[in-house]
């Protein structure tokens, strides 16, 4: 009886994670009918948060038609983006990199900045904001659109609270993003209306003879 029940328990618990599994996908799903834009589910495989390098690989690659400089986001916002795309996995680089940085908008005013990553996964840097610039705690920054990389709109993060620096040329700023960066299992990478999807596919011997005859 003992074992049974421990047998039972272990098949609860596996229950308990697909149903979480589920719910995630399900918030995925109806995100990805807000965005208006093709998206591709992908799957985390592995993690690399070293101090000065925030990359992590998921299980979608050129065979899919992903290419690097993609927007990834998770059912919050903003995650990062493609940075190296193989056949069959592709490395995403957060946007908490100390190498990244994203043009962003404030959501209130429009005002415009770029979102440097920290190195750690709950902070963005905003540098060289002038002190008098309107922003305030609790701002929410979205993609601007700006280089051409995030469509416009897309949240990123909330601006922490900060004290005014009116001394100072420029006040120190952070933000908290948006997305769970520590928590994602399952990724969107997405295409702008104008790029669909094309997936890569091998000569067929057919195409192939064909060649030759023409060549002939």
């Amino acid at each position: 009886m003992r074992e049974d029940q421990l047998a039972h328990q272990a098949r609860l618990l596996k229950f308990s994670a697909l149903e979480n599994e589920n719910i995630r996908l399900r918030a995925l799903l109806e995100n990805s009918f807000k965005l208006g834009e093709q998206v591709l589910v992908a799957e985390l495989l592995s993690v690399n948060m070293a101090p000065y390098e925030h990359i992590v690989v998921v299980n979608k690659g050129t065979r899919f038609g992903v290419h690097p400089q993609q927007p990834v986001l998770d059912a919050n916002g903003v995650v990062g983006q493609v940075f190296r795309a193989l056949p069959m996995t592709s490395e995403i680089m957060l946007i908490t990199d100390p190498n990244h940085a994203i043009p962003v908008q404030v959501n209130r005013n429009g005002l415009l900045a770029i979102a440097v990553g920290s190195g750690q996964t709950n902070r963005l840097i905003l540098p060289f904001l002038p002190s008098n610039a309107d922003i305030r705690s609790g701002d929410l920054l979205i993609t601007s659109g700006l280089g051409g990389t995030f469509p416009q709109g897309y949240p990123v993060a909330v601006v922490d609270e900060f004290t005014p620096q009116p001394n100072q040329a420029f006040t120190s700023i952070t933000a908290t993003p948006k997305a769970l960066l520590d928590r994602n299992r399952e990724l969107m990478i997405v295409w702008s209306k104008s790029t669909p999807v094309q997936l890569v596919s091998k000569p067929t011997e057919n195409k192939l003879d064909a060649t030759k005859h023409e060549n002939k």
